[in-house]
């Protein structure tokens, strides 16, 4: 199996002057999950090369023991050194895909149109997708055959309105993923605060936060074996 894992290439968070990108916990914790599969793992972003990490999400209070194991990772590190552009890769090469989040994406990815086709095809061609926290939002352009958006009817989470609140960037931020899910339609539910939770609907699979990277990825392997079974 083949996964394609789909990083930020934005680093600025918003006019403040200070730095955001990818969340390292939610890259970290499904790379070890899909090496277990025994998957090959390609890492993307809009840009190539190295994309931003948040260096919140390095910080003590925010490093798991998955993410020291990916820091001092060679294999791992020379990867994330030279992402593949997103606007080469073809969803056909994939057996699935995968989105981390971090505030990033809701700059780029977001309102990227190589990311929305790759989402819309990726599923369109029976095969699972999975986006966690922030990376929901980079379903806010994508849409069905019929043109109505993705998301409407399906049942989703991603990262809650309370949980941006807690972060204090609800007014930095360009739009809040929870209303959008919500305004496109999407069937939208949470879990605690900050704690693992994952909904699944159909092929798409959907994380509300960093904990939630962990157990979605669990459930995009067991998708992709049940739909490659």
């Amino acid at each position: 199996m083949k996964v394609l894992v789909v990083l930020t290439s934005h680093d600025e968070l918003g006019d403040t002057g200070r730095k955001t990108g990818f969340w390292l916990e939610e890259l970290a914790a499904p790379y070890y999950r899909f090496q277990e599969a025994g998957w090959e793992i390609v890492l993307a972003s809009p840009e190539g090369g190295r994309p931003p990490l948040d260096p919140k999400s390095n910080e003590p209070d925010f490093q798991t023991d998955l993410t020291r194991r990916f820091e001092s990772d060679a294999e791992a590190t020379a990867a994330l050194a030279d992402t593949v552009r997103l606007d080469s890769v073809s969803a056909e090469d994939f057996d699935t895909v995968f989105y981390p989040g971090g505030h990033g994406p809701l700059w780029d990815l977001a309102e990227d149109a190589h990311s929305a086709r790759l989402i819309e095809t990726t599923l369109r061609s029976g095969k699972p997708l999975a986006v966690v926290c922030h990376a929901p939002g980079v379903l806010r352009h994508t849409v069905n055959e019929d043109g109505t958006p993705l998301v409407r009817g399906k049942k989703v989470t991603g990262f809650a309105n309370s949980e941006e609140e807690g972060v204090g960037l609800t007014e930095i931020v360009p739009f809040l993923v929870e209303d959008e899910l919500k305004r496109l339609g999407g069937i939208y539910s949470k879990g605690d605060d900050w704690g693992p939770y994952v909904v699944t609907d159909g092929l798409l699979i959907t994380g509300q936060n960093p904990a939630s990277s962990g157990p979605a990825a669990d459930a995009l392997v067991e998708l992709v074996n049940k739909v490659g079974a």
